[in-house]
């Protein structure tokens, strides 16, 4: 499985690398716009994410954004919903509105702020990521 982790925070982009690695190869950027720009190339490489992790709050390109335009990627190459990318949406904004807006925007999966390692090895067994 090929991961791509978007997280501006080192400690957490650690932390995901260390907890995400036991399911794949990850590749890790620290915005939204490096998230895009990794997705765009490894679409147009043949080898798509099958997971991707988004920070909410980042510079440069908020993870909704990046989510937005993955999103449209996927759309405007014709990619089949049975083929598109697994996105977990995650932040500490942990309201009704954010959550709603992720899904609006079409994640797969929104996790809140601090990370419990069950509920994600939960997602990820659910969409059939093993270790």
């Amino acid at each position: 499985m090929k991961i791509l982790i978007a997280e501006d925070d080192f400690a957490t982009r650690k932390y995901l690398k260390k907890l995400l690695s036991n399911y794949g190869e990850c590749d890790i950027t620290v915005n939204g716009e490096e998230a895009v720009d990794a997705f765009i190339m490894a679409v147009e490489d043949d080898e798509p994410y099958d997971l991707v992790w988004l920070d909410v709050m980042m510079p440069v390109m908020d993870g909704f954004q990046a989510l937005q335009a993955i999103r449209s990627i996927e759309t405007e190459r014709n990619i089949p919903d049975d083929k598109i990318t697994k996105i977990i949406v995650n932040t500490a904004l942990n309201n009704k509105a954010q959550v709603d807006k992720a899904f609006e925007l079409g994640c797969t999966v929104y996790i809140g702020k601090p990370i419990d390692i069950k509920k994600v090895e939960e997602v990820l067994k659910k969409y059939g990521f093993s270790k």
